[in-house]
């Protein structure tokens, strides 16, 4: 059996994906449940956080197990396969071991460093456990893994590298401010009350704020953290719960809001957020002008270039009959000149509304044109950038937001209205791709690359164990056998010359298997040592159901550690 991951992270897909892939509580359990019960898997455990989304199991075919966990991801997903494959990564045995130790310590985090995937990690081996899902390889590997990302943290100034995601976004907020002087004073609502918000709570408290408010849909859990913010010898907050439906009221009073919650759709909506803003200030919110309506008039347009005035593509290299907005003209086109023209004709001064009117039929017509002309005019040369255009100055922000949620609870929308400041997963991914990387990275890089050494050494010899106990079974029944047949040629044997003899036996079979099973154990670790412990139960003719009734008894004591005994 051989250890596989399938995933998809906010660095293989987007935040789009990321967020309609995301995976409810009840659907990760029945996620773990299903891949064992598919043929290729015998253990399974979810790692489910606000930008990934990974199904680790233990398998016996590589090529059977990709597939069928991408199809079992992509069916508890709602995402289709072909939608999703492209977005999704596979790390085997030693890889994949290597990846999930490099999570632990916050090396594949969207903010280097963060500690709070420890926690995700330790959470996701309980489920597992609790299932009855994860068995004894990925006990062993979660396990490991959350020592490996402890001794990341203490060993290494990793933390100074980057902060948790709460930090992070509560920066962003901030806008180059420190956050102490920008949220002291301040009303903050916090709504959920789970790990992220509770965090995000303690966070704010620390950072000065005066009062926090707590909406969540079980109100015990809200007046639960409310209590244990109060109690905070190290703060002096205000804090109190409310229901979910006191959110609108307690919007208008906030000046910052925390929302991630488990929501499957969204928590506040554009006009929900509108109405706060215009509940402070008295004002309809204007559209920020980077995100005009399509009524909202247009920027002058820059210079004419060709038929079309503004458009950066030679429209006169096209085909006649297509409409002047360029869906010819993009046909073929790469990534770059594509960005260009979509900008052109975000800006341009053509009237779209009409274009908006066309019919299923003339759309289905102008798709197909367009992939004709996709084959014969191929791509459409660049002739220049769009000139910028200038925008009137965004107001300052009267109301901050912080969607730490996967699904977003909040209306991306948001973004768009002025006097208020949305920073949301997307955001974060695109603030953190230039974050500084601290020199501690290095050295908690070769870390991971000792102890996935040292994980791969210790399943390597774990996996001779059984072979080795059921060998020294084997002899330990023979010398059984051999003082019962000694007994009965030499029945007047007294007590003590026969304990005397048996342990005289037992010496030499011990002394003779210790050197051999020893070192077999030590080549069973290196890499390639896999063999051994077929050429010990070819030379020993082991009977291979002892050696599998051993595994199984290990594999139930690691599914049920209160088999275990003392530690």
């Amino acid at each position: 059996m051989s250890l596989l991951v399938v995933g998809l992270s906010h660095r293989s897909a987007p935040v789009s994906v990321l967020e309609r892939a995301s995976l409810h509580p009840d659907a990760r359990a029945k996620l773990a449940q299903d891949t064992v019960a598919a043929e290729p898997a015998a253990e399974a455990a979810v790692l489910a956080t606000c930008n990934r989304i990974e199904l680790y199991a233990d398998v016996d075919k590589f090529h059977a197990g990709v597939a069928e966990l991408s199809t079992l991801l992509a069916q508890h997903s709602g995402v289709g396969l072909e939608e999703l494959t492209p977005y999704l990564y596979v790390h085997y045995e030693d890889r994949a071991v290597h990846h999930l130790f490099s999570v632990a310590c916050g090396l594949d985090s969207m903010v280097v460093g963060e500690g709070q995937i420890l926690g995700q990690i330790k959470d996701s081996l309980a489920r597992s456990q609790e299932l009855h899902t994860a068995g004894r390889l990925l006990n062993d590997l979660f396990q490991q893994a959350l020592r490996v990302g402890k001794r990341a943290h203490s060993e290494t100034g990793i933390d100074r590298a980057g902060q948790s995601l709460v930090t992070f976004g509560l920066e962003q907020l901030a806008a180059g401010t420190d956050v102490g002087s920008w949220a002291r004073g301040k009303k903050a609502l916090v709504i959920g009350a789970g790990s992220m918000s509770s965090l995000a709570a303690a966070t704010l408290a620390r950072a000065g704020v005066a009062e926090i408010v707590v909406a969540n849909r079980t109100h015990e859990r809200a007046e639960r953290l409310t209590q244990i913010l109060t109690e905070d010898d190290d703060t002096d907050v205000l804090a109190r719960a409310v229901p979910m439906g006191s959110v609108p009221d307690e919007l208008t009073r906030a000046d910052v809001v925390v929302s991630c919650t488990g929501a499957t759709g969204l928590v506040l909506t554009a006009d929900a957020v509108a109405a706060a803003v215009r509940g402070r200030t008295g004002e309809q919110p204007a559209v920020a002008p980077d995100e005009r309506s399509p009524d909202a008039p247009a920027p002058s347009a820059p210079s004419s270039v060709g038929a079309e005035e503004g458009c950066p593509l030679d429209l006169s290299a096209v085909q006649p009959g297509f409409s002047v907005m360029g869906e010819a003209a993009v046909a073929g086109m790469d990534a770059a000149t594509l960005e260009q023209h979509a900008a052109w004709v975000a800006g341009g001064t053509v009237d779209r509304r009409e274009a908006g009117k066309r019919g299923p039929e003339a759309d289905a017509e102008l798709i197909g044109a367009l992939a004709a002309t996709a084959t014969s005019a191929g791509r459409i040369p660049e002739l220049r950038r769009p000139e910028p255009v200038a925008e009137p100055p965004r107001p300052e922000p009267v109301l901050f937001l912080l969607d730490l949620a996967m699904p977003r609870d909040v209306d991306a929308a948001v973004h768009r209205l002025a006097g208020v400041r949305l920073v949301d997963i997307e955001s974060l991914a695109e603030a953190s791709a230039d974050a500084p990387m601290a020199a501690d990275v290095d050295q908690v890089r070769r870390i991971v690359s000792d102890e996935v050494a040292a994980f791969g050494a210790a399943q390597r010899a774990a996996h001779i164990t059984p072979t080795v106990v059921a060998l020294r079974t084997m002899a330990a029944d023979v010398v059984a056998g051999e003082i019962a047949r000694l007994e009965g040629r030499l029945p007047g044997l007294d007590d003590k010359h026969r304990a005397e003899i048996t342990q005289t036996v037992r010496r030499v079979v011990d002394k003779l298997l210790h050197a051999p099973t020893v070192r077999v154990k030590q080549l069973a670790a290196e890499p390639g040592g896999a063999g051994y412990a077929d050429a010990l139960r070819t030379l020993f003719n082991l009977d291979p159901e002892t050696v599998a009734a051993v595994s199984r008894a290990g594999e139930s004591t690691e599914k049920n550690p209160e088999n275990r005994g003392p530690a």
